[in-house]
């Protein structure tokens, strides 16, 4: 039998002492530099990259979120993963990705935006995967405070914040490996397509090896 939830403050000192095992949270922020994706999005987003101190709009998308925390990571940033316990994190190692580079809060209580505020002020990338709605100015204020003053870049999954800098939409096109005389799956295509204002770009991310004749999902 689980035991009471901890309260909001024994919560918030929790992810704070998780934060000072990094010492990125005390280097200096970066002044520009994106948080650095995969070469096929970062064509597609503006600036090519994930801009820090910025809140994003992410598919559900359990393939692409892996290959964003397992490039991050293993460029040297520190990643929170918060409200999505079921993203695998062995995928994250296979593509190359550092665990111990990793913050994972599987249940963010209550009040889960209170722990996203908490992490994107120190760390690099930031997912939050919550129900699907979009807050509102006020409840969404605090929030995109602490991002504005942190060096994160957030990506948020279900969850939305009001005119997000920008819509990544993915979703599954191809599977490469099924076939005549093949079982295995050895790559997958997903259909990425970027939505900004004044800015709407589309293209291919490929996990794995790259397609031959293909077999279309539908």
């Amino acid at each position: 039998m689980d035991g009471p939830r901890p309260g909001r403050d024994e919560q918030i000192a929790a992810l704070r002492k998780k934060l000072e095992s990094f010492e990125t949270v005390k280097a200096p922020l970066p002044v520009a530099e994106p948080v650095s994706v995969p070469d096929a999005l970062a064509r597609l987003l503006p600036g090519g990259g994930l801009a820090r101190g910025a809140a994003y709009s992410l598919a559900p998308s359990a393939l692409l979120t892996v290959e964003l925390v397992a490039h991050a990571s293993a460029r040297g940033g520190v990643v929170g993963v918060i409200g999505w316990p079921e993203l695998g994190l062995g995928g994250v190692v296979e593509s190359g990705g550092q665990l111990d580079r990793i913050v994972v809060v599987p249940d963010p209580g209550l009040e889960p935006l209170m722990a996203v505020a908490v992490l994107v002020e120190g760390l690099d990338l930031v997912v939050y995967k919550g129900a699907a709605r979009t807050l509102s100015p006020v409840a969404a204020r605090p929030l995109l405070a602490k991002l504005r003053g942190g060096r994160a870049s957030l990506l948020m999954v279900g969850t939305q914040v009001p005119s997000p800098a920008a819509r990544i939409d993915a979703e599954l096109a191809a599977v490469e490996g099924i076939g005549a005389g093949t079982g295995r799956i050895r790559g997958l295509t997903l259909d990425v397509e970027v939505h900004a204002k004044g800015h709407h770009r589309r293209g291919e991310f490929v996990i794995g090896q790259a397609p031959q004749p293909r077999l279309r999902a539908v």
